[in-house]
């Protein structure tokens, strides 16, 4: 009798260590599945990162620059990321009235001035600004509500020009209209001007005044 019990609890014994076994098994084949899933979540995702595209912009730079011209640069490109990509400042450029860590839009202006250009357009001035370029006195009335917009009464060919769609050819046409018909009264009166219509009117009529 005693015998039989021995085998008995032997048996059972033996049993229990056995399914034990098995269900540690599944247990760490379960986890490594699972952290194997998991490794490849984390690639997909790193590697999605890598996969998204760059928009690309054109930005055109002028002024005190060794190769002036139109770029096509990275949409988070800043504006002294095109001052490099287009050689560099020549001697005597001045860039205290330019923002170099602005990122840069599509169809951005950049002028860059003189030492001499900007003492003689500000009156010797510290001229602090936070648009990309020089625009009108807007430096000098930082305090005035309408400092970073383009006067088009006495703007220039280059001034305007900063404006989006403005080109040499329509800012000529805006300064021969007020030349030969006087001040614009009206920001609307622009339209008058050849070449200036209603969608293009749309584009700037907040970056302007008179």
């Amino acid at each position: 009798m005693k015998k039989t019990i021995l085998i008995l609890t032997i048996i059972t014994l033996l049993l229990g260590g056995t399914i034990f076994v098995i269900y540690k098994n599944n247990q760490n084949s379960k986890e490594e599945v699972i952290d194997i899933f998991k490794e490849d979540k984390k690639e997909e995702k790193e590697e999605s990162k890598d996969n998204i595209p760059t928009t690309k912009v054109t930005v055109d730079i002028k002024g005190m620059i060794n190769n002036p011209g139109v770029y096509e640069v990275d949409s988070n490109s800043r504006v002294n990321d095109v001052i490099t990509l287009a050689g560099g400042l020549k001697e005597g450029a001045d860039t205290s009235n330019i923002n170099l860590a602005k990122i840069v839009s599509d169809e951005m202006t950049i002028i860059i001035y003189s030492t001499e250009e900007v003492l003689e357009k500000f009156k010797q001035e510290v001229c602090i600004c936070n648009c990309p370029y020089i625009e009108n006195n807007a430096c000098i009335n930082n305090n005035d509500n309408n400092s970073n917009l383009i006067n088009i009464n006495t703007a220039t060919i280059e001034e305007l020009t900063t404006l989006t769609g403005i080109g040499d050819v329509k800012a000529e046409a805006i300064i021969k209209y007020r030349n030969e018909v006087g001040k614009f009264k009206t920001k609307e009166e622009l339209l008058n001007v050849d070449g200036i219509g209603e969608s293009l009117f749309e584009k700037i009529k907040d970056d302007i005044t008179v």
